[in-house]
């Protein structure tokens, strides 16, 4: 027997009230899930923003920024092509080709000794794992050598001049 609550019945009054409850919440929850996911999307941006921010107010360079990286490669031709590679796609501002040197590692259990050609490659931090990518995938050897290092300090101007050579957003090939 259903009980009358205002003229209504108390199932009727009670499940109405559940679903409007329910259906309530829902763009709430999505709202808010919608503007984390914006917030996330938009981390790398406000980042180099914040970064462009602080060094433009305190007139000094935030370490970190910027990274060198290593490239060992079999012979000059291959770094060369790695190098202009890199410098065409905008992901690097400079690239040394070091001249030969003899280099000895281990490789399958055993010590191997052979000569290579260094590449000195100087970029943002945030392109440090497309580049890596990139190198991994024209590079000849099946496992390559690619060691980056944070840059701690340097001339300001310097690195406004990589930030220009490398822009932030990602190369679009023609």
């Amino acid at each position: 027997m259903a009980f009358i609550h205002n003229g209504k019945s108390d199932w009727w009054y009670q499940r109405y009230a559940k679903d409007s409850t329910a259906q309530g919440s829902r763009p709430g929850f999505m709202f808010v899930l919608g503007g984390l996911l914006l917030l996330l999307a938009l981390v790398p941006v406000l980042k180099t923003l914040s970064t462009q921010l602080h060094s433009a107010l305190t007139g000094s360079y935030v370490p970190g920024h910027h990274s060198v990286i290593l490239i060992n490669c079999p012979n000059e031709q291959v770094a060369r092509d790695i190098g202009r590679l890199l410098m065409e796609r905008r992901m690097a501002a400079c690239v040394n080709i070091l001249p030969r040197t003899s280099t000895m590692y281990y490789w399958k259990g055993e010590i191997q000794d052979a000569t290579e050609i260094l590449l000195l490659v100087r970029t943002r931090t945030s392109k440090i794992q497309p580049l890596h990518e990139y190198v991994r995938s024209i590079h000849p050897y099946e496992n390559p050598e690619l060691l980056s290092f944070p840059v701690e300090d340097g001339s300001l101007d310097y690195m406004k001049w990589i930030d220009e050579a490398v822009p932030e957003s990602p190369y679009m090939p023609s």
